[in-house]
């Protein structure tokens, strides 16, 4: 099903190669999804870079994209295709950051589109900012501590 990009094809047959109705066909050339054919009516041929535009956009649609989504992505705009909803029932990859007990980071780098090294990029951020909250908190406790063993050591609130 790899047609020569000379060959051309009336409607009904371009619709059994891209498994879409002739009407699907017709719908996504009327909105611009796809290019209009060479010819009017019963006449028009359509050829392998038709073809290509069908298959794509089945695809995408497959994926859950919105035919608006598939205009913008046909028209240059950034890909990724935006991941689906998840579903019931669904299975995703996910890590999971233990940064000490009672407190886990769940990170789904797809939904996320973060790369494997962005996701070490934010792990080690995520610990550095979790070591230097624990600091913060060791010195805090430590200087109330000195100022608990001061005020043990020169008791002026006796003096009233």
């Amino acid at each position: 099903m790899n047609p020569d990009a000379d060959q051309s094809f009336p409607l009904v047959e371009l619709a059994v190669l891209a498994d879409l109705p002739p009407r699907t066909v017709r719908y996504y050339v009327q909105i611009g999804l796809v290019d209009r054919p060479e010819g009017e009516t019963r006449a028009a041929r359509y050829g392998a870079r038709h073809l290509e535009q069908l298959l794509q956009i089945r695809k995408w649609t497959a994926a859950g994209v919105s035919l608006e989504r598939i205009r913008e992505l046909l028209h240059g705009a950034e890909p990724p295709v935006p991941p689906r909803s998840r579903a019931v029932g669904s299975l995703a990859v996910c890590s999971h950051l233990a940064v000490t007990d009672g407190v886990e980071v769940v990170i789904d780098p797809q939904r996320a589109g973060l790369s494997p090294e962005q996701v070490r990029h934010f792990v080690k951020r995520v610990m550095a900012a979790f070591d230097a909250v624990q600091a913060q908190g060791e010195a805090v406790a430590a200087k109330e501590s000195d100022s608990a063993k001061s005020d043990k050591n020169n008791p002026q609130g006796e003096q009233r």
